[in-house]
């Protein structure tokens, strides 16, 4: 499955700049660590203390009972990596990554703790916010930084009852310190969380701060300026995440909804730039929803929780519905009955936005009813699976033409301006073009793209049409040549397909699709088809599953291979 990237030796040396310009940011930790740790610099955090928690936000995102039983026994795993706190304090272990530190001083353990409730759960909770309390209650990174502080303020202002409930009234004076010193020094640095989705949760917190905390009017002010800024520059005109993410617009129209119901109960007015970027992201959260409520797999996103979805969606007045086209986000959405194909149309996100990004120009989706058939392979941050990272970023990892075995983006590889910047995807495709049509045949989308021109002068043409009843999804991939070559490319068009579902072959050579609901499919090609292994990581664990292999060859004419995957079997009633 893995396909190489274009060989580059180093990095583009327009990258250079941004990379010096972190290294510089970097090499002044020790001394913002040290300023803002000072007597004097601390006086400015000095304000109204309060007592309670005035408002208690509610997360939808899902927890589970099993996150808790691993926490009580030592085990703290955050987005698949796990250190075991080996019967000390789990601050003193060797964190496996940066991330995961950073969801250890993000209390990502208070919320599954709280769900699980009970006097253990709550001791080791109390316990890890007093561990936290005496090494860092000072300015120190990771654990100030601002992104990371959010994710402690919303833990605490969400959850936090469960720990300040019948406490040491010694103790909690102790935490309305340390809340207060930590909302206004968000308020002092929330600019420099990253950018993307980390300044939308410092954005967010520095709002609900205002609202959970007494005397807080003007960071509520503050929070909801940024917020309506980072919203402007991060939610494209037609919804969309300009990560190009599913799950990552997810994320922003969650903490967008949590920072609506606190203004509702302040009774204060949601400002025109937050509502107006709300009503654009609710018909693009509906427009990646599968039949089965999750998200697509596009551009580093996972399926995400159907149900927080839906009771995110509940929270949305206009009920605005998808529509078939995203031009700004780079997308195709044709439905037909129980029938939806989501088509990937866009090119890579521009500078920061990319370091999650994928190379899957043209790939597309399927899914009939609740049932996924074509996906893709999913993204390494799901599971812990980061070694895996380039690989499942690559094209061959998506339902799209692979040519010479070769991504058409490029993932930086590793190197001391990787480290900086992260790994971004460049050198992808710049230019393509799509048409949609509506005839009595159903609807078909044409897009071609560029990624392979610059080394291969060779541009990929796909064009799918979805039947009117949705019985049948027709396609044919194009390799055209641009220019005479001496020598012969392998291309290979790759189907990944749900774990759920069975396949086998037909005397005929067609492939047959077995749903869990005991429908069938069928896919006939005009070249020989091939079924070999795959993965999928669209959730929270590595599956095994299977892809369909077209093969074919191509040098100074185009190549074209049609094919059709089509209903032969309605479920059973």
């Amino acid at each position: 499955m893995p396909a190489r990237a274009p060989h580059h030796t180093k990095p583009p040396l327009a990258l250079w700049p941004e990379a010096l310009e972190y290294a510089l940011w970097q090499g002044l930790s020790g001394w913002r660590s040290w300023y803002r740790s000072t007597w004097i610099y601390r006086r400015f955090l000095i304000g109204q203390l309060t007592d309670r928690i005035d408002y208690q936000p509610q997360d939808r995102l899902p927890r589970r009972l099993d996150e808790a039983d691993a926490l009580l026994r030592g085990r703290f795993k955050f987005e698949g990596e796990m250190a075991d706190a080996g019967g000390k304090s789990i601050f003193d272990a060797v964190p496996p990554s940066k991330d995961w530190l950073k969801n250890l001083h993000g209390f990502a353990f208070l919320p599954p703790l709280a769900m699980a409730g009970g006097d253990p759960a709550r001791t080791l909770a109390t316990n890890l916010v007093s561990q936290w309390l005496k090494r860092y209650g000072k300015y120190s990174e990771p654990a100030w930084a601002p992104h990371v502080m959010a994710r402690r303020l919303i833990a605490i202002f969400t959850y936090g009852r469960f720990i300040l409930t019948n406490c040491d009234m010694l103790w909690r004076s102790k935490v309305f310190v340390s809340l207060r010193e930590q909302a206004r020094m968000l308020d002092r640095i929330a600019r420099e969380a990253p950018e993307g989705l980390p300044r939308i949760e410092a954005a967010a917190a520095l709002a609900l701060s205002g609202v959970c905390l007494e005397d807080g009017s003007r960071r509520l002010e503050n929070g909801l300026e940024r917020l309506e800024t980072e919203l402007a520059k991060q939610i494209l005109p037609d919804g969309g995440h300009i990560s190009r993410s599913p799950e990552t617009l997810v994320d922003v129209y969650r903490h967008v909804i949590m920072v609506l119901e606190a203004l509702a109960f302040r009774e204060h007015p949601v400002p025109q730039g937050i509502r107006g970027a709300l009503d654009r992201m609710s018909p693009m959260v509906r427009f990646f929803r599968h039949g089965d409520g999750a998200l697509s797999l596009f551009n580093g996103g996972g399926e995400s929780n159907p149900r927080m979805i839906q009771l995110l969606l509940q929270r949305d007045d206009v009920k605005g519905q998808p529509f078939g086209y995203a031009p700004h986000s780079g997308y195709h959405r044709m439905s037909a009955n129980r029938t939806l194909v989501l088509f990937d149309c866009g090119t890579p996100p521009p500078g920061v936005y990319s370091n999650t990004a994928h190379a899957g120009c043209l790939a597309f989706e399927l899914s009939a009813g609740a049932q996924r058939l074509i996906v893709n392979c999913g993204t390494p941050s799901q599971a812990g699976h980061r070694r895996w990272q380039n690989a499942l970023r690559a094209t061959a990892a998506h339902s799209t033409v692979t040519l010479a075995d070769t991504s058409s983006g490029f993932i930086l590889r590793e190197s001391w301006v990787r480290t900086k910047i992260g790994a971004r995807l460049i050198h992808g495709p710049t230019h393509i073009e799509t048409r949609r049509m509506e005839t009595e045949k159903g609807t078909t989308v044409v897009a071609c793209h560029d990624g392979y021109v610059p080394n291969f002068s060779m541009r990929h043409e796909r064009e799918l049409t979805l039947s009117p009843q949705g019985l049948a999804v027709t396609g044919i991939d194009r390799i055209v040549p641009l220019h005479e070559r001496k020598d012969t490319l392998t291309f290979a068009i790759r189907f990944h397909v749900h774990p759920d579902v069975r396949l086998s072959t037909s005397q005929a050579g067609d492939v047959l699709f077995k749903l869990p609901n005991g429908e069938g499919w069928r896919m006939r090609a005009t070249a020989a088809m091939a079924i070999e292994e795959s993965v999928y990581l669209g959730a929270d664990m590595v599956r095994r599953a299977e892809q369909i292999v077209v093969t074919g060859r191509v040098k100074n004419e185009t190549a074209e291979i049609g094919w059709i995957i089509e209903q032969i079997a309605t479920p059973p009633n």
